[in-house]
């Protein structure tokens, strides 16, 4: 079973990751096509560079993950059964979209520090982080849940099928051949005499 902390800690570094996507959409919207050259200049020089480094952890996670499942299906023979001891969507989603919201803001107050220029008020960031990461947490949600499902129900069916001992074990069968098989006519036809039963001669018989 996933632990609470590592759950916690899983979900607070998977919100910060589709935080940055979250970032995208929040300058799109407010900045239109100037939004790349903003994102990329000045105090968000790093950005790009955050992004790409961003999105490959996440994309090796869920690769990670996939190859898993994957395996638990070829080990178990089949499909596996998913277990229901993941969290409901509604939590996850109001997770994500809570860690993806401070962190933008927070991202958002280091920015204007370093370069700077006056803080946005928190209303202002609360609005455009809504705005931004909702879409983002809604369908993170809904693929987060998906994959934790399965991937413990992987885990588990892997380690199941390695605590299983496999003995080889071969069962001795008894072959019986038919009457018509059998060898004793074919010696009788050979040896007469050796099927002989014994007695009395001839002479003493009558």
């Amino acid at each position: 079973m996933i632990r609470p902390l590592k759950m916690g800690a899983a979900l607070v570094g998977f919100g910060v990751l589709l935080s940055q996507l979250g970032h995208l959409l929040v300058y799109q919207l407010e900045f239109g096509s100037a939004a790349q050259t903003v994102q990329s200049t000045g105090s968000h020089a790093y950005f790009p560079t955050l992004v790409k480094t961003g999105l490959g952890v996440a994309a090796a996670a869920i690769l990670c993950s996939l190859l898993v499942i994957g395996a638990a299906r070829i080990v178990a023979g089949g499909r596996i059964r998913p277990v229901a001891t993941a969290p409901s969507y509604v939590s996850l989603l109001g997770a994500l979209f809570t860690i993806q919201v401070v962190f933008f803001a927070l991202q958002e107050t280091a920015e204007s520090i370093a370069a700077g220029t006056a803080i946005a008020s928190a209303p202002h960031l609360l609005l455009l982080g809504a705005v931004g990461q909702l879409p983002v947490a809604l369908l993170a949600a809904v693929a987060l849940k998906w994959l934790l499902v399965r991937f413990e129900a992987a885990v588990l069916a892997i380690r199941t099928a390695l605590a299983e001992p496999r003995v080889a074990t071969t069962t001795p069968h008894l072959v019986l051949l038919p009457r018509a098989l059998r060898l004793e006519p074919a010696v009788v036809e050979a040896c007469p005499a050796v099927y002989i039963k014994r007695g009395p001669p001839p002479s003493l018989r009558s």
